[in-house]
Formats: structure tokens, C-alpha cells, sequence
């Protein structure tokens, strides 16, 4: 490839599966244009929406033809699959994720890339991230700066969301998974398989990521996706070789799902680190 090639290319490319989001996607959108490092491509897929989600992101691919490109899938395919479908398109030497009801940190990028360039070694940074609703800012999540594989133990130990990850690690690992046992814990399973690999990362702790998200969903999750958490718990022990009472934490999901919930409101809000 001639440097005049390399030159031109995004150096980030932010995949975005979008679903009946008509209300968001601009403002998702519009994070992304805004943001202070301007070398990125934004590839967004359409999952299948029924309502006006696919037209506003025609809109935005006709107004900024060289740097957003539009995909749109021919049934619902859910986030695995869509995901999988953005990174083959992808040109960039860093894989960005964005959702299209979320909002970030016009720094965000150069914070990330930042971390890349004084730490090389490194293939996954991502940031902490907080909780929003139509009332404001409810909720905050961190995870330990440089996680070891012994912090698979205690569930995904970064956000994905916020994540920026250099492309060769999504590559050496074949991007997610899309088996429906892994459905709502794609990202848990894509650290566990670049863990296992060698592919380590470190967490940014300023929230650069703003997840829109109501503060009883955690609580009305289903009981199918706490036992596919359960599973790569479970996987991660094995994989990763982890101490063999680390199969009791693999439970922990679906024990969880079965407290009061007076109980796990308690819990819970100890996670997010109001």
C-alpha cells in the first residue's frame, strides 16, 4: 500500500448497530462528528427498524458521504451478527463502538488514543461510563484500570460501549460470537477470547461514555440472559485457567436473579458507585 494510501485511510473506525432509535441517532450521531480527533469512518448497520431509524441515518450518509458508511440488513440479525457485519467493512487501524441511544465525550477519542500511544502493548481501552435517563445522570460504573484475568471472576471487566480496540485483536479472534447462548454477553466473551490470547487492555477512569438506559432494566432482566452470563463465567474459568472455586462465582447471575428485591436493589446500586 503506497503511503499517500495510508494517509487517506480513518485511523478509527466506529461500528454502530442501529435499531428503531429515530429519537437518538442524532444525537449519537452528532457525537461521534464532533468529536476533537477527526481520522475516523462511522459504519452504521440497520438491524431491521421499523420505524423512521433507517432514513435519519440516509440522511446523515448523504451529508457526510466520506466519512459515514450505511448498511442495512435484510432482516433482524441482532447485535452479534450486525457488529460482525460493520468490523468486515472496516478500514481502520482502531475499532470504536457507539450506540445509537448513547452519548459520548467529544474528547473521547483522543483520550483513548492517547493511552495507545504511551502504552503500545496495549489492545482494549475503554473508559468508565455512566447511567442517563429523561431526569439526568442516576448511575456510574468503574472497572480496575489494567483488569488481569483473575477480574473475569466478577463479571465483564470493561464497558464495551465506551471501548477502543485495535482491529488485529477483533481479527485474531474472528470479531463476536453469534451463538444464542452468548446473546446480551457478546462483549463479556470477546475480552475473555483476546484475554486468552494475550490481547490486554486498560480503563480510562473519567466517564467519557454516557449509556441512556432506565434505572429498573438491570432489574427486569431477563432470566435467559443471567444464565447465558453464568455460561461465560463458566467459560472464562476454563479458558483463562482460573482458580477451580471460580466455578461457584460462575453462578453468581442467576443466584442474583433469584433475590428479593429489596436485596438487590442494595447490591446494585453498590455496583454502579453512586
Amino acid at each position: 500500500m503506497k503511503n499517500e494510501d495510508r494517509d487517506t485511510l480513518p485511523e478509527i473506525s466506529v461500528i454502530m448497530g442501529i435499531y428503531n432509535c429515530e429519537k437518538t441517532l442524532e444525537e449519537a450521531i452528532d457525537c461521534i462528528l464532533n468529536q476533537t480527533f477527526e481520522k475516523w469512518e462511522l459504519i452504521l448497520c440497520d438491524d431491521g427498524s421499523s420505524d423512521n431509524t433507517y432514513c435519519i441515518a440516509d440522511q446523515y450518509q448523504k451529508k457526510y458521504p466520506d466519512k459515514i458508511i450505511l448498511l442495512k440488513n435484510d432482516l433482524n440479525r441482532g447485535l452479534n451478527a450486525t457488529l460482525n457485519r460493520c468490523l468486515n467493512v472496516a478500514k481502520g487501524k482502531y475499532i470504536a463502538r457507539m450506540d445509537g441511544d448513547d452519548r459520548c465525550s467529544k474528547f473521547r477519542f483522543e483520550r483513548e488514543l492517547s493511552v495507545f500511544r504511551e502504552n503500545p502493548e496495549l489492545y482494549i481501552v475503554s473508559t468508565d461510563m455512566e447511567y442517563f435517563d429523561e431526569t439526568g445522570v442516576w448511575g456510574h460504573i468503574s472497572h480496575p484500570t489494567k483488569p488481569v484475568a483473575k477480574d473475569f471472576l466478577h463479571g465483564t471487566p470493561f464497558c464495551h460501549a465506551p471501548c477502543l480496540v485495535k482491529k488485529e485483536a477483533y481479527d485474531a479472534v474472528g470479531g463476536y460470537s453469534e451463538s444464542n447462548r452468548l446473546l446480551r454477553v457478546e462483549d463479556y466473551h470477546l475480552w475473555m477470547k483476546m484475554y486468552k490470547k494475550g490481547f490486554y487492555g486498560e480503563n480510562i477512569h473519567e466517564p467519557l461514555y454516557q449509556m441512556r438506559d432506565d434505572r429498573n432494566a438491570y432489574a427486569r432482566r431477563k432470566m435467559k440472559y443471567r444464565v447465558n452470563e453464568a455460561y461465560v463465567r463458566y467459560l472464562a474459568v476454563k479458558e483463562l485457567k482460573l482458580p477451580v472455586i471460580g466455578y461457584i462465582f460462575a453462578l453468581r447471575p442467576i443466584l442474583v436473579g433469584l433475590l428479593p428485591s429489596s436485596i438487590y436493589d442494595i447490591l446494585h446500586k453498590r455496583n454502579l458507585h453512586r
